[in-house]
């Protein structure tokens, strides 16, 4: 099969969801994947319920294609082996806090004495710097240093505790990524690994990019409610009569106009695009109390032909079981087993090739099933 990575190796000592989401795209693309785990403190994922077909549903798919290894790294013959078999890896993946790996002696530098063409990326919340980077942290409190909580949420009730793991998917997992391939596109040209430094909250403070342009070319301070995009306008979530909610976010005047009149309500047209905020909150209120007056399959029915930026909150069973997902592929069939007939339905990767495809052998392993 053309995979695109075929022919990569990768050794991921990451645990949880940045590094492991990372080296699922990795493996997803035909990387060959060895996870290294501990025989006596698992993986939490592994751990987390529900489960599927007797293990956790998130390992199940988090840790597709991947082999899986089990070695007590606090063993020296488990270092010696690692060392013995690291000029065969192209990739080092790595997520513990700064300086543990330094003290096992599988840090970069160690390893690239024996390797000097291996790329080697630490993924952390806030570094291999600074004085943050011995700090523990989630998801949250990386936005929240990030800055991206700062301006999201309602004035009344304040930031918005979120669904998914903004930085450490957005800002861990996908920036780790677009680095490693870097390297080996680099690498190809000095013939030369490198060290790669992601931190989650780096990357998540890079989200910010239009809100954080705005606050430094202008010193405008952003807050909930005050942009754009994050409340300020009719941009917006409204409740329908039924307690569920729309998306509306029409704001190029062919929208806008579009809008106004499917809501027979001239004030959008009006006012809509008004900087000026009693015009915003009249806008906004007008919309809401309109959109009250009828059910949400009423409304889903009205704009589903409509070109006007408005589209109905799914919930994630919906979202995943809808049209849009079943002509995009959403959710792929994952053999339990390399060859297996019997199979798992999960996320599959979203990108798109025009000539490669993406691999999709078997779903998470049981703990320690390969040798390395």
């Amino acid at each position: 099969m053309a995979y695109p990575l075929k022919g990569l190796k990768v050794l991921d000592f990451s645990t949880l969801l940045p590094g492991p989401f990372a080296t699922l795209y990795l493996a997803d693309m035909g990387a060959e994947v060895v996870h290294i785990e501990s025989p006596t403190r698992p993986d939490l994922v592994r751990l987390m319920p529900p489960y599927s077909h007797g293990q956790a549903a998130s390992h199940n798919y988090l840790n597709r294609n991947k082999q899986s290894v089990a070695l007590d790294l606090k063993n020296p013959e488990s270092i010696a082996l690692l060392k013995s078999k690291i000029s065969e890896y192209d990739i080092v993946v790595e997520q513990f806090r700064p300086g543990v790996m330094q003290r096992l002696g599988l840090d970069y530098q160690s390893l690239a004495e024996i390797h000097p063409q291996l790329i080697y990326c630490s993924i952390t919340g806030y570094g291999q710097t600074g004085h943050y980077k011995d700090r523990a942290g989630h998801d949250i409190n990386y936005l929240a240093l990030s800055g991206i909580a700062g301006h999201s949420g309602r004035q009344d009730s304040g930031p918005p505790p979120l669904g998914i793991q903004v930085a450490d998917v957005a800002g861990g997992s996908l920036h780790a990524v677009i680095a490693i391939l870097s390297a080996v596109i680099e690498r190809s040209q000095s013939g030369q690994g490198q060290h790669i430094d992601i931190s989650m909250t780096d990357c998540a403070a890079t989200l910010n990019n239009m809100a954080a342009a705005a606050e430094i070319a202008g010193n405008e301070r952003q807050q909930p409610e005050h942009s754009h995009l994050n409340g300020g306008t009719f941009y917006d979530y409204y409740e329908t009569r039924d307690g569920r909610y729309l998306s509306i976010g029409s704001l190029e005047p062919q929208f806008m106009l579009g809008l106004a009149q499917l809501l027979e309500l001239p004030i959008v047209a009006e006012k809509g695009a008004s900087f000026a905020a009693d015009d915003r909150r009249a806008v906004k209120q007008a919309i809401q109390d309109k959109i009250r007056t009828q059910d949400f399959a009423f409304w889903t029915e009205l704009f589903r032909t409509q070109d006007v930026c408005v589209e109905p909150v799914l919930s994630l069973e919906e979202a995943l079981h809808s049209t849009l997902a079943e002509e995009r592929g959403w959710l792929v069939a994952v053999p339990l087993q390399e060859g297996s007939t019997k199979n798992e339905q999960q996320l599959a990767c979203p990108i798109k090739f025009s000539r490669s495809t993406m691999r999709y052998e078997f779903i998470g392993k049981a703990l320690g099933e390969d040798g390395l």
